[in-house]
């Protein structure tokens, strides 16, 4: 799958969340939410045979918190989903530490080659910045509209998401293992 079309499928959903939420209300929103990610994931899977973890794990929380919301018409659900995942996030990779296991590596393995010490830093960095965006999510949805709450969720978190990720390459490039050669033995 290129990276355009997995872009497309992994932002889609989280796009039309916000329209939706801009031209009607939350609860049409959330609804169009759900439906887009189930769609999301069966299109990726067509498409790849396969569904990555994160955006399995990521579709999983939105069907589950997006469900209860419109079953039990409460928003405070879909607005605590960001919270609790990254709260989950953040323990699993602290989880892993304590447990001698770096479950970033374990993920992110086949995209990047470093060092368990890389991995260790990297580690310890999102397992920070996971809480930090539970407690941003906090602040927004009790202080503010539920609109800045969807606007912050889409052009906020996904933008520090980057920024952060993007800030996370000097260390990868200072653990990176060096390149095996392909190819035969020198004779």
């Amino acid at each position: 799958m290129n990276q355009l079309t997995k872009l497309a499928l992994e932002m889609g959903p989280l796009i039309l969340f916000f329209a939706v939420n801009a031209t009607t209300n939350l609860m049409t929103a959330t609804a169009v939410f759900v439906t887009a990610t189930v769609v999301a994931l069966v299109v990726s899977y067509v498409i790849a045979r396969t569904i990555p973890v994160m955006p399995l794990i990521g579709g999983a929380f939105v069907i589950v918190f997006g469900g209860l919301t419109l079953y039990l018409d409460n928003d405070l659900f879909i607005k605590i989903k960001p919270t609790i995942v990254n709260l989950l996030f953040a323990a699993i990779l602290f989880g892993g530490l304590i447990a001698g296991k770096l479950f970033l590596k374990l993920v992110l393995e086949s995209a990047f080659k470093a060092t368990d010490e890389g991995w260790r830093i990297l580690t310890w960095r999102w397992s920070i910045f996971f809480v930090v965006l539970a407690v941003i999510n906090e602040i927004v949805w009790r202080n503010f509209s539920t609109d800045i709450w969807v606007a912050f969720k889409v052009w906020g978190i996904m933008p520090l998401t980057m920024v952060f990720g993007m800030a996370q390459v000097p260390v990868l490039m200072k653990h990176q293992l060096p390149e095996k050669e392909n190819g035969s033995s020198p004779a």
